[in-house]
């Protein structure tokens, strides 16, 4: 049972989202000033602020590895919205049209100091970040991180996965950041379905 204060807080991360979506569609000339009101009333009113995406992969074992994932849609990619120590999905910076999930280890403004001493220490810049598979037996090449392409733009991260289910008895939410968690957990009360995950899941 999801209390009242649980779907406010719902409604107004809903609200949040489709004013976002709308203004976003309005700026790249997809819809007029006058459609914006409305966008913003549909989307508010039978959009969903999750997905579902399936891992492949040992990047981020033991955390979610293959999985199927329930991701929840921001409605901006900016240290407001993303934080260290969320898990993301992100674009793929070798392949624009796949995606990967990594964790946030720095976002702008982090000195990023290397273990080499031949590598120069350097400040993540604005709107970049740092992200790092959880999957600490692969080495940086295998791991297919910042340690192999370096930073990358925060509008690379399209979601923050909140819940993974690797099978019909391992399931559960995923650890974040305090921040993160706090923000999804509305989303995750109202949203969440285990047997929609499983019926969708990939053996």
């Amino acid at each position: 049972m999801v209390s009242l204060s649980t779907w406010f807080r719902y409604v107004a991360h809903k609200f949040e989202y489709s004013v976002a979506l709308s203004w976003k569609n309005y700026k790249r000339g997809q819809i007029t000033d006058r459609e914006v009101g409305d966008a913003v009333w549909r989307n508010l009113l039978q959009g969903r602020l999750s997905y579902l995406h399936w891992n492949k992969g040992e990047e981020m074992t033991p955390t979610v590895g293959g999985g199927t994932l329930l991701v929840r849609k921001l409605p901006a990619t900016d240290p407001a919205h993303v934080f260290v120590g969320d898990v993301v999905v992100l674009k793929d910076p070798d392949n624009p049209e796949s995606y990967i999930v990594r964790r946030v280890a720095a976002i702008e403004g982090y000195e990023m100091v290397s273990t080499d001493a031949n590598d120069e220490p350097f400040v993540l810049e604005k709107d970049e970040c740092w992200i790092l598979a959880d999957n600490d037996k692969l080495k940086p090449k295998e791991a297919n991180d910042s340690r192999k392409f370096g930073p990358v733009p925060m509008t690379d991260v399209v979601g923050r996965v909140m819940y993974c289910l690797r099978t019909a008895v391992d399931h559960g939410p995923v650890k974040n950041s305090l921040y993160g968690m706090r923000k999804d957990m509305p989303v995750l009360m109202v949203e969440l379905d285990v047997d929609e995950l499983a019926k969708n899941h990939k053996a």
